[in-house]
């Protein structure tokens, strides 16, 4: 089709896929035909321990070391930060991954760590990340990943939550966050400290990585496990309370699987890179797992984005298939044309992005300047793997998270306040997204939450919370959500634990936390407060308000803005009206005002124009 600037495409545009324009066949190339033959359970054959059973980390690295590919790279480790010149790397194959996964079994067990403890990972992109998840998943331990960029009390909250047994956490971040801390994790049994840049750690109280691993054998058998063990514990933030701990089986590497095929369209020979952080569902899922399953080589950068960095990565690693996130495509977006043409990328054919609403402007500047447009999708914690995609073979309409994938059946429902749903069958309508329970990467429970999780279902539908239209060509379009979560940068924060640490600080009498549209993180986090007898709001406090919570919560969570409230909406059950502070905060319709009880002060736009 006829090339022209990004912003001159209509959002109502198709972006048509022909033959030609693909560099390989797509493994999925004819919808109706392999949603129709298709079936989980022909998949399990080829994903089964030899002994009949199932485990993630025998299927995405024993299998393949055992077997021809033990010599292929299976991870690439970017060296450190350069922007010009060729960037430096180091190798990790299947084979030398297994053996140090291996190892690492025998570390846990040396340290009584067995099947159905859970350990907890803070740590960088190093080789021994990816050893610790693979090698604690063959012991039958239960991998908790946790963003690093967390600020102690996040970190603290969830291993106490999770009842983590052992820790593996880089050095530099326990001395900063956990170390004086630690006395409030009572269940934490062992903590498992990897030096930086491979040193020998020596933090009082803990064990070395590198110590343990240097005395430990590579000769460990698999702990038998089954399809419905727990294997991964992912925390996800909801609107009030505590996270909710989204507990994953092993089963669920035949979603990993299949959807690194279909939805990311992985082949053999590809070179894939996955930006996201392993601390989060992404990162795991399709930064570690999904990749390992189908024996390709990852490159793994451990550096903060830096949009010549990237571009010199895809040019000089020959990267095939990219999944980014939405965020970091609007700030490569902000770097501007003339960088990304000083790179070619001819390799590249593939480019997903997930973690919030991908903006038609963003798909169409991929097929503009990368010369491949950006296909969006759409999946959940609590889904553990990619449900709905804009897949390589298909037509793309900008804007949309794409069409449900095989395996999956989708729909659109209507609550009703007695706990019953009724599908929504007229196209464009807009309806909470509902999945027929049952696909394998399903979260099997809430961590100690039984009713909450059973209120995440009626009859066989798992309701996710998201509102969404569908068009009459069956293409999924993402509304908003159902609830107060926040969703920035990919990050799914909650609101309640942010107005929590800020209701710490001494002047801090109620806290409202709500999310705002911003260009570059789809939403970011602002605060209303209210304040103590004896306080008054300004710069200062303004300031020291939001470091205070910047150190508590750390800088992917903590809010951006914090402004003064002279006092907030209240429902008559004493709840706080987030959404009746954002309507305000934003000059939207306020809505159904019936069960407000008192009702606040918050600035809306009009005044503050």
């Amino acid at each position: 089709m006829t090339r022209q600037p990004a912003a001159a495409h209509a959002a109502t545009e198709i972006i048509r896929k022909t033959p030609a324009e693909l560099l390989v066949r797509p493994n999925f190339d004819d919808y109706q035909a392999t949603r129709e033959t298709f079936s989980w359970a022909r998949s399990d054959p080829l994903l089964r321990t030899p002994d009949g059973g199932c485990n993630i980390a025998y299927t995405a690295v024993d299998r393949h070391a055992d077997g021809e590919a033990g010599a292929r790279t299976a991870l690439r480790f970017m060296g450190s930060p350069a922007t010009t010149g060729t960037i430096g790397s180091v190798d990790l194959s299947y084979d030398q991954l297994a053996h140090s996964a291996r190892r690492f079994t025998n570390v846990l067990r040396e340290l009584g760590i067995g099947k159905g403890d859970v350990m907890f990972v803070v740590a960088a992109r190093g080789p021994e990340l990816y050893a610790g998840v693979m090698g604690a998943l063959r012991n039958g331990t239960i991998v908790s990943p946790l963003f690093s960029a967390f600020g102690p009390e996040p970190i603290a909250t969830r291993i106490r939550l999770g009842r983590g047994a052992v820790l593996l956490i880089t050095e530099s971040l326990y001395r900063k966050k956990l170390a004086a801390i630690r006395d409030t994790m009572p269940t934490l049994r062992r903590v498992i400290v990897i030096g930086e840049s491979g040193s020998v750690a020596t933090v009082s109280g803990t064990e070395s990585f590198s110590e343990l691993m240097a005395a430990a054998s590579d000769d460990a058998d698999l702990t038998p496990t089954t399809e419905d063990d727990p294997a991964l514990l992912h925390f996800t933030s909801g609107t009030t309370g505590t996270p909710k701990g989204a507990v994953h089986v092993h089963g669920a590497l035949a979603t990993h699987y299949a959807t690194g095929f279909y939805a990311l369209d992985l082949h053999p020979d590809d070179i894939y890179w996955c930006t996201a952080d392993p601390g989060w569902v992404t990162g795991t899922s399709y930064g570690i797992i999904a990749p390992l399953l189908h024996g390709i080589t990852s490159i793994v950068d451990p550096e903060d984005f830096d949009a010549e960095r990237w571009y010199r990565i895809l040019e000089q690693e020959k990267v095939s298939v990219w999944y980014t996130a939405p965020t970091a495509i609007r700030m490569l977006m902000r770097a501007g044309e003339d960088l990304a043409r000083k790179f070619s990328h001819p390799d590249l054919r593939f480019v997903a992005s997930v973690g919030e609403p991908l903006n038609p402007e963003a798909v169409w500047w991929g097929r503009d300047v990368l010369g491949l447009p950006i296909h969006d999708n759409w999946w959940q914690t609590e889904t553990g793997g990619i449900m709905i995609a804009n897949t390589a073979a298909f037509d793309i309409k900008p804007g949309s998270m794409g069409r449900p994938l095989p395996g999956v059946d989708a729909c659109l429902v209507q609550r009703s306040a007695d706990h019953r749903v009724t599908v929504i069958d007229t196209p464009d309508q807009v309806g909470e997204l509902a999945l027929r329970a049952g696909w394998p990467s399903m979260f099997r429970s809430y961590l100690n939450n039984a009713e909450r999780y059973r209120d995440c279902f009626v009859d066989d539908l798992y309701l996710t919370g998201d509102l969404a239209t569908r068009d009459a060509d069956g293409y999924y379009w993402f509304v908003g959500r159902a609830d107060d979560v926040i969703k920035s940068a990919g990050h799914l924060i909650g609101p309640f634990e942010v107005e929590n640490v800020l209701m710490e600080h001494p002047a801090v009498a109620e806290a409202a936390v709500i999310g705002v549209p911003s260009p570059v993180t789809g939403e970011m986090v602002k605060a209303f407060v209210t304040l103590k007898h004896g306080y008054e709001f300004d710069d200062a406090l303004r300031r020291e308000l939001l470091g205070h919570a910047r150190k508590k919560l750390g800088a992917a969570v903590a809010p951006k803005d914090v402004e003064y409230a002279a006092a907030l909406p209240h429902t008559r059950s004493g709840k706080i009206m987030r959404r009746l502070v954002r309507a305000r905060e934003l000059g939207l319709p306020e809505g159904d005002l019936s069960t407000l009880e008192s009702d606040g002060h918050i600035p809306t736009s009009e005044a503050k124009s």
